[in-house]
């Protein structure tokens, strides 16, 4: 199973669901969005779309290790991922988290406590982090997930990728990427795989893989 998607909604909700059947909800990774904004989200939302969230900033800030900030912040989200049905979270790490081995553990240790609340736990290292150590920290728990642009293809039979930008988040994929991006993902022997555009013409970027990912079929 291939699924496309964007981190936030670079467009109206009502126009973002007839394009695609994926969200990554950007709110909670700074705050909470409100319950009236959520539940028509879900409203409108077609049958099948799957929403996912972004774990709050706390987290990564915490080293990802437990305590009262950790444990009040995924308490919040998985109230807010009953409300709307999502059983997926996205926990991004800090530029500046080290690749030692307390960390590792940590990651690995809270990860592990985060399987007993969500049905798919995905974290994304440091681009300083090996991407298959990574890989290896999550097999048994959840995905790890990576820029295949500039880290690969992951090894795992899931497989979760994210596109921030070629040059951050301000920056623009160019056609030479977006084909790039379409062979590899049509190269990948992944069982289940989730392609996520977070950077700023995500909405524009999205459409332009699909596109070429049909072509390429």
């Amino acid at each position: 199973m291939l699924t496309v998607g964007c981190c936030g909604f670079p467009v109206p909700a009502t126009r973002y669901f007839k394009e695609f059947v994926y969200v990554e909800i950007m709110e909670t990774h700074a705050s909470t969005p409100g319950i009236g904004t959520v539940k028509r989200w879900k409203r409108e939302a077609p049958p099948g779309f799957r929403f996912a969230m972004l774990a709050p900033r706390e987290v990564g800030q915490e080293n990802f290790r437990k305590g009262p900030v950790t444990d009040q912040a995924l308490s919040v989200l998985a109230t807010l991922g009953k409300e709307i049905s999502a059983t997926t979270v996205i926990f991004l790490s800090p530029n500046e988290l080290a690749s030692t081995r307390p960390n590792r553990a940590a990651v690995k240790d809270l990860m592990t406590h985060c399987k007993t609340q969500f049905e798919r736990v995905v974290w994304e290292p440091p681009l300083s982090w090996d991407a298959d150590e990574a890989d290896a920290i999550m097999k048994g728990i959840g995905v790890a997930a990576r820029d295949p642009l500039k880290q690969g293809l992951s090894k795992a039979r899931a497989a979760y990728y994210r596109m921030p930008g070629p040059a951050g988040h301000k920056s623009r994929y160019e056609d030479p990427a977006i084909e790039k991006l379409a062979a590899l993902a049509a190269e990948a022997e992944h069982d289940d795989v989730t392609y996520v555009f977070a950077n700023v013409d995500m909405f524009t970027d999205a459409k332009r893989f699909q596109k070429a990912l049909a072509s390429s079929r």
